[in-house]
């Protein structure tokens, strides 16, 4: 027994061999590590960019196009749009695969006749009748009325039975319709058939809108905006179509598209297809919050190249209510507490790109302070400096050699 617990303690202080060291650096094998996902090439900003350059280009091309070419065949322009959608969808779906979300869609031709050529219907006399609007008011004011899209969009669904009538949220929406009414007793050329194809396009652009809201309520018919355009196209190609062939076409000639060029159209309707393809990209790399602020920012710019495009008169009026109906829109789109969550944000923010860059954050406050006062005074010298604005577009004319 002796000899056995002596071997004990000795086998017990024997020195344990030495464990090797952590290694510092993280010890993966290559051939089960998988690789991180490539990032994105471009940043957020350039879709944001991208759509807002394609909605507001191809407003000021229409009403370039219809006014200032004097191209005065609004419908016939929308069906060469819906007839370039129609062969530049059928052309991407089967090239690309941008519309393979068409796939999962369950279209037979019931679904079809019973909803897609309704909301087709809505969707051609919404086009039909914003186009009008441009040959009688300004983009400017257009802008200011098109803030009313929400309120549209809130009592359609009410009429329709698609979401329960709310006080509270109507009190929420009044904002908008108080600035509108105040921007529109401000509007010194006010047309009265303009502002109704104007308040029609709104109204059939929100019963459509309602529309495919409850189309899409179903997961088996979720849609992006491309693949919507992919079935929608062919039906208010053919009916804006049949429409300009009555009204429009008998007064037509092809000197009329001779005068103002065939690359012209081609480039028009290639803009507003864009524009599609953008809110894809869009909507894929940012948020609902983005591109609600987006909408808000690209309606501020085109008042502001409606007046130095076209020296169209704002009042001090209209920017009173035209101001009164944003903050109205913001307030619907996000709520109280939201708002407040991404104004604290962005001071935060603000904050941190001051103390980081100073330099830009003073050239970025000199630059919107000069465009504000430029906007300011070219809105309100066309009223209170008519004389003085003409020469100076004279000036500007005769410059350009035109």
């Amino acid at each position: 027994m002796a000899d056995v617990e002596k071997k004990a303690r000795l086998s017990g202080e024997q020195p344990r061999a030495a464990e090797p060291a952590p290694s510092l650096l993280p010890t993966t094998n290559p051939a089960t590590e998988k690789p991180a996902p490539p990032p994105s090439s471009l940043h957020p900003a350039f879709y944001v960019v991208t759509w807002i350059s394609f909605s507001g280009g191809v407003i000021l091309f229409n009403k370039w196009l219809l006014s200032t070419l004097g191209f005065g065949f609004p419908i016939t322009l929308t069906a060469w749009h819906m007839v370039f959608a129609t062969f530049m969808t059928q052309v991407l779906a089967r090239t690309t695969t941008l519309l393979d979300g068409r796939k999962t869609v369950k279209m037979t031709g019931r679904v079809y006749l019973r909803a897609i050529l309704p909301i087709g219907f809505f969707f051609s006399l919404s086009l039909i009748c914003g186009n009008q609007a441009y040959l009688y008011l300004s983009v400017s004011f257009i802008q200011m009325l098109k803030a009313t899209m929400p309120v549209a969009v809130l009592l359609t669904s009410w009429a329709l039975g698609i979401a329960p009538p709310s006080l509270k949220t109507l009190g929420n929406v009044s904002f908008i319709v108080v600035g509108v009414v105040i921007a529109s007793y401000g509007e010194i050329e006010f047309n009265l058939t303009g502002f109704l194809y104007q308040a029609g396009g709104i109204s059939f652009e929100a019963t459509r809108l309602v529309m495919v809201q409850r189309l899409l309520s179903s997961a088996e018919f979720k849609m992006d905006p491309l693949v919507s355009l992919y079935y929608f196209a062919p039906v208010c190609a053919i009916m804006n179509s049949l429409t300009a062939m009555v009204i429009e076409v008998p007064s037509m000639s092809m000197q009329n598209i001779y005068d103002v060029g065939m690359f012209i159209l081609v480039a028009n309707a290639m803009v507003a297809f864009l524009l599609n393809v953008s809110v894809v990209f869009l909507i894929g790399k940012t948020s609902s919050l983005v591109l609600t602020l987006c909408g808000i920012l690209k309606d501020i710019l085109l008042v502001a190249a409606s007046i130095m495009i076209w020296g169209s008169p704002v009042t001090k009026t209209q920017y009173f209510g035209y101001t009164i109906a944003l903050g109205g829109l913001l307030y619907y789109k996000l709520g109280a507490d939201q708002l407040k969550q991404y104004v604290g944000q962005a001071g935060r923010s603000w904050s941190e790109f001051g103390v980081q860059r100073p330099a830009l954050r003073k050239a970025v406050v000199f630059g919107l302070v000069l465009i504000t006062l430029f906007t300011l005074l070219g809105g309100l010298a066309p009223t209170y400096a008519p004389n003085q604005t003409q020469n100076l577009k004279d000036i500007l004319n005769t410059g350009l050699g035109s």
